[in-house]
């Protein structure tokens, strides 16, 4: 009875010290916070005032926030605020601060447009942010932006990749993601993926003279490829869109990040 006492005894002492040594090592390494940034949808819808007609111009917003971080909040409002800028608008020559500023400009101008060039057509902008990928605590997000303006054959589309590193809440810049003295070769890899495009897309040669490849660094690092968009107008004309170079990862090797290949 006695020997069995003093065995509880031990192993009750043991267990205590364990359980105290664990605290000790629980408390020189604190806890790892959540790495998945949490986002809120942010939608807002603007009409031109006065507006008495069936169809009227319109403001469209369709973003995200992030309520960890106002920095990663802000970048992002700024960047799609920049992509819905005109082009031509000398007064618009800063992108606004906020929705409802962005809002009030848009359709002062379509009302200036409607003022120059009565008809039935109205003005249209459309903001939107949303997430296209997410591994590796990377997440990459899409904006796009679509502008209209009464009286012009078409709107212009526009999409623009932001990648935010979920481990340290920051937005990655392209370059970052390359590297250090390998640019030329991502470039050169580019040039191989266009080839490759105009191939399948059925174009000809004389089509690679009129619409050259350019330099580009709006990337998405996908889980198993990267994803490099262009714009209209940037290396094919309106009717063919917004034409999306495929880079497979293990072509990346050596010159992407492994950070950035999954890696």
């Amino acid at each position: 009875m006695m020997l069995r006492t003093f065995k509880t005894l031990g192993a009750g002492l043991s267990l205590a010290g364990t359980l105290l040594l664990g605290g000790c090592l629980a408390a020189d390494k604190p806890p790892r916070e959540p790495i998945a940034l949490a986002s809120l949808a942010v939608e807002k819808q603007y009409v031109a005032p006065s507006c008495q007609a069936e169809q009227c111009s319109t403001v469209t917003v369709s973003a995200l926030t992030f309520p960890q971080s106002s920095t990663l909040s802000d970048a992002l409002r700024t960047r799609l605020l920049t992509l819905g800028m005109p082009i031509s608008d000398e007064e618009a020559a800063q992108p606004a601060q906020s929705w409802d500023e962005y809002a009030d400009r848009f359709l002062a101008m379509a009302a200036e447009d409607n003022r120059v060039a009565p008809g039935h057509m109205t003005s249209e902008a459309l903001l939107e942010a949303s997430v296209y990928a997410r591994h590796h605590d990377l997440l990459v997000i899409e904006l796009n932006s679509y502008v209209y303006h009464a009286g012009q054959a078409h709107g212009l589309p526009l999409t623009d990749y932001m990648v935010i590193d979920e481990r340290e809440h920051r937005v990655v810049e392209p370059d970052e993601m390359l590297i250090e003295g390998q640019a030329a070769a991502f470039d050169a890899l580019l040039k191989e993926a266009h080839r490759r495009w105009i191939t399948e897309a059925g174009f000809d040669e004389q089509f690679a003279v009129d619409w050259p490849l350019s330099q580009s660094r709006n990337i998405a690092p996908l889980e198993d490829r990267w994803e490099v968009t262009y714009n209209v107008y940037e290396i094919a004309p309106y009717a063919v869109g917004q034409p999306t170079l495929t880079l497979p990862l293990d072509a990346l090797a050596g010159i992407a990040k492994p950070r950035y290949l999954g890696q």
